[in-house]
């Protein structure tokens, strides 16, 4: 028996995550392009009511400078919707007292003003640091954490590959992997796939995990991370996807759509009925 598509069962939805890069925008050297439709997809989504958040496991810029980048492309956002792992991984070491070794992007480090960057490392915080990421900079991350006891090591996201001006680029994911096997211990990942992520955007919109629905490129981190909290997860062809995610062995989406204006477009016809 086959069920019933995703679009036919949305009356109760009253919420929409966001993914940013290869949802709204293609990012690239220039400052990227937005994909088509999407300007307009999430002012109709506010619009109409429903409560939107924009997750990203963005961290080569604050979330004013994303915020910034993505109101000179036309979108309606404000720094209050965005939810990106650097605030999280702040409030984490906050709570827990701890001080870290940044191996991040240097575009991302005013996110870390407000914590103590002198004192001896307690953690090592890895984000998608790009050209900073060498052999240099990856030893130095992997002998903080051998005198850690235990060592602590923090990841802004799981990714395994984005996309930058039309080319597939390493992620934070198998950096942190690297140093997980170097030293023997398990990163606490930040942002998605991470559930607290997650339901941190649902509790901050007001309502439960299963009146909202993420959209996004990335078939296991936004996808598949939305689905095991509860929310319905749908995948964009676009950003990048590649025709293999459709026979995707751990996840199946609630349903995939040709890009987030096909995705509004269906919510909306269908919400109301």
């Amino acid at each position: 028996m086959t069920s019933a598509p995703w679009y036919q069962n949305c009356a109760n939805i009253e919420g929409v995550l966001l993914d940013i890069t290869g949802v709204l925008y293609n990012s690239g050297d220039d400052g990227g392009v937005p994909i088509p439709g999407s300007i307009d997809a999430v002012k109709r989504l506010k619009a109409s009511g429903v409560k939107v958040r924009f997750c990203t496991n963005e961290t080569q810029c604050t979330c004013q400078q994303l915020v910034d980048k993505l109101q000179k492309l036309g979108f309606e956002l404000s720094a209050e919707e965005v939810f990106a792992p650097a605030p999280a991984a702040c409030q984490l070491m906050k709570t827990r007292g701890l001080t870290p070794h940044l191996l991040v992007h240097p575009d991302v480090l005013p996110e870390f003003g407000a914590i103590n960057l002198g004192a001896q490392a307690t953690c090592v915080v890895v984000g998608d640091a790009s050209d900073a990421f060498n052999y240099e900079t990856m030893n130095a991350a992997f002998r903080q954490l051998l005198e850690m006891k235990p060592p602590i090591l923090i990841a802004m996201g799981a990714g395994r590959y984005y996309k930058h001006g039309g080319h597939l680029m390493l992620d934070v994911g198998p950096f942190t992997k690297a140093l997980e096997f170097a030293v023997g211990c398990e990163a606490i990942v930040v942002g998605k796939p991470d559930r607290n992520f997650f339901l941190g955007a649902v509790q901050d919109m007001g309502i439960k995990p299963e009146n909202a629905v993420m959209v996004g490129d990335d078939i296991v981190n936004d996808v598949g991370g939305a689905q095991k909290c509860g929310l319905r997860g749908l995948q964009v062809r676009t950003g990048k996807f590649r025709p293999s995610d459709e026979k995707h062995p751990e996840v199946t989406p609630d349903g995939f759509v040709d890009n987030l204006a096909q995705a509004v477009d269906l919510l909306l016809q269908n919400r109301t009925k």
